[in-house]
This record gives structure tokens, sequence and C-alpha cells, in this order.
């Protein structure tokens, strides 16, 4: 799909924004959460950093298959919320987490049968093209990783990402050894006079060069068309976005996903990665819903660095077709490069007329899923249950205090 008009783009934005009828039934809920502590820290050896950048992941456990699952006791819990950290010069610990607080919430009831449905149609994916909106809020907190994935500000300093964009469930990916994070943000303005970090006496220099083009032999004022022209490529450069990288200090990914035999570590495919330099663009909070597909059309939103449009930021929103305790199904169109995305929503803030976007899951990608003995694809995304929201506040604050209510 080509670009988008910045007209018809404000009128998609609105989509995202116009408040339902009944607008008090729509907000963020407020609930007690469980805090997660750290017991016990261990160092590991080094990993091998020999893994290479997944494709399509491997099946997930289908949605009667979550639906049937016994909720995990507080132990396994416990186990699954346990984490690595993976350091910048390649050591690594184990940290054993205790849960404290853990409400028990009632089990889900299975999925009803459905017809069969083409999922993949029309490319309904928007090129954000311009430059203002590519680099402003809610797009501005989307980021693009050194593997080849996306992620999400949630703090200053911290992205949100997949745990398959960094280790494949055995090993860290070898480009995770000297990962990094592109921020997108608009190329500085240099003017007319010497930009930063140029020598003394080279603009006098290339004047000279263009006069002697423009005088050479036969060429008059097509010279200095020449010389416009190019004066007008180096102006649409300097008019582009340009992604502003930074090296990860640490990554942290759940116990859940390292090494789990059983096929349903998708539940926990997600990782956070602390950058060594703060940045200074706006991020997004982290949010739990009961249920998504209780809200306004079932609509979720994400944007990301698709592999088939490199360098440009693609956003698209669609509604969420089936969900379970763990997984969001639907069928946004995406190619392998979103993976990591934050997906997010937007509600209404309790006793205020303010709406505000959260993210409420973490974009995995493709999987085929089991769906009454059937073999259906969809494209997953990871919730954000009140377990996982409180092992990703405890990554950020390294203090459960800080995290005892979403």
């Amino acid at each position: 799909m080509r670009p988008v008009p910045l007209c018809l783009l404000l009128s998609l934005t609105a989509l995202g924004m116009a408040a339902p009828e009944d607008e008090d039934e729509y907000t963020w809920p407020h609930r007690k959460l469980p805090l997660v502590q750290s017991e016990q820290t261990v160092y590991l050896p080094r990993p091998a950093f020999a893994g290479e950048p997944q494709g399509n992941l491997r099946g997930a456990c289908g949605i009667e298959c979550q639906s049937a699952l016994p909720p995990p006791s507080a132990a396994d819990l416990e186990k699954l919320l346990s984490y690595e950290t993976v350091y910048e010069n390649s050591t690594r610990t184990f940290t054993r987490v205790s849960l404290r607080g853990l409400a028990v919430e009632p089990p889900r009831n299975a999925s009803r049968p459905r017809r069969r449905r083409e999922v993949y149609g029309t490319d309904s994916r928007f090129t954000i093209s311009d430059r203002q909106f590519s680099t402003a809020y809610p797009f501005s907190t989307t980021v693009r990783l050194s593997t080849g994935c996306s992620g999400i500000l949630v703090s200053p300093k911290h992205v949100l990402t997949a745990a398959h964009c960094v280790h494949d469930g055995k090993d860290y990916l070898k480009g995770a050894k000297r990962l990094r994070v592109g921020v997108l943000t608009l190329r500085s303005k240099r003017g007319g006079g010497r930009g930063k970090g140029q020598r003394k006496g080279e603009g006098r220099r290339r004047e000279g060069k263009g006069e002697r083009e423009g005088k050479g032999e036969g060429q008059g004022k097509s010279g200095k068309r020449k010389g416009k022209k190019s004066r007008s490529r180096r102006s649409i450069e300097a008019d582009r976005p340009a992604f502003r990288w930074t090296r990860v200090k640490q990554t942290q990914v759940p116990q859940g996903w390292l090494k789990d035999p059983s096929g349903k570590a998708v539940d926990y495919d997600y990782a956070l990665l602390e950058m060594k330099r703060p940045h200074k663009q706006k991020f997004m909070d982290l949010g739990v819903v009961p249920s998504v597909r209780q809200l306004p059309a079932g609509r979720v939103h994400f944007s990301g660095f698709d592999d088939d449009r490199p360098g440009q930021l693609v956003y698209r929103f669609c509604s969420v077709t089936e969900e379970s305790g763990d997984l969001l199904y639907q069928h946004c169109d995406s190619q392998p490069g979103a993976g990591g995305s934050g997906i997010y929503i937007r509600l209404k803030e309790p006793g205020k007329r303010k709406w505000k976007r959260k993210i409420v899951a973490v974009f995995s990608g493709h999987h085929w899923v089991d769906v009454n003995g059937v073999q259906q694809d969809y494209n997953v995304g990871v919730r954000i249950t009140p377990e996982k929201y409180a092992q990703i506040c405890h990554w950020l604050h390294s203090n459960s205090e800080e995290c005892q209510s979403a």
C-alpha cells in the first residue's frame, strides 16, 4: 500500500481516538497486582551467541488447548517468571523470584467453534511517511532492533520487545552480543553554515568545485541546473527521519521462554532491554485489561518496521478474533520485522475526561494454532497479564513497592 496522505492519516488516527457512545464503560481498570520479588541471583556460564533470528515460530498451544489448561499454581508462576539477565560484557545471571498476593481468577470458558475464514486478503497496513507523524507520539514509541525486530519504548531507557528477537529458546542470537536500539528522529537542521564536525574551509572547497563544474567546457547554465538538483536531493535527504542508535546495556528474558519443551513458550515471548543512554522521546505505559474483545470492536493497534518496507514505519489496526488467558489471536497484516512491536489500546482514565493509550500485549508474529483439530494461522500477541505486568515493572524499577497497582 502506498504512503498515507496526511488528511487520511488524521482520519485513521481518529479511529483510535473516537469516544464510544457510553464512554464511562470503557475505562482502564484499576486493580491490585501481585508482587514479584527477587530471592536469589546466581552467575551462569557465558552464552555462545550462536543462534540466528527465527522466521516463523514453532506452533503455539491451540485456542482449545489454552482453554483446557488448568490455571498455573503460584509455584509454577514463580518458575515461569524467574528470569535471565545478559549484560553487554556477555556475563549472564539467573534470578529466582517469589510471587506475593496472587489473585485466583476463574477459568475461561472454551472458545466457541467458528467457520473458516480467509486470513490474508487486501494488505491493510499503512506506511507512516510524513516525518512529523513518524517522529510524534504514539508512532515515535516504536523502535528498531539491530537483530531486525521492532520494539516499543516503556521508559526513558527501556524497550519492550519479543523474546525471540534476542533468544531462540535455547541460546542467545548472534546479533544479541552487540544489540542496538534505533530510535527514529528528525535529522538536525544544518542551515547555510558549517555542519557539526565539518572542517574549516570545507564549505569553500565544495563551492569552488561547483563553480568549476558550472564553468566547464560547454556546460554554461546546465552546470548550474546540476548544482541545484544536487542541493535539492540533499534537502530531501535532510528532511527524512533517521535512526539514532544506542547500545543495549542489559537484556532480561523470562524463564517461561527459555528451553520450554512443551511448545507453549509463546505465552512468554517477551523481553526487556535497557539502553546505555536514556532518550528524550515520550514512552508508553503498560496496561492490563480483563478482555480485549469487550472493548469497542475489540480493536488493537501497533506499529513496526516490516522487512518488506525497509526503513519505513508501518502502522496497522484490526479487531481481535479470539483470546486466551495469555494470547491474543488476530489477523492484522504484518511481515517479519514487526515482531516485538507493542500492541496498544486506548481507554479512558477513571474519574477523568482524558483518554490514554497503554500497551496490553507484545506482537509475537505468525503461528500455526490448533482450532478444533484444524491448523489455522494467526498473528499472535502475548498479552500482559497481572503477573507479567508485575514482573516487567520489577525489571523497570527494581522495587516492587512501585508495582502494586495498574
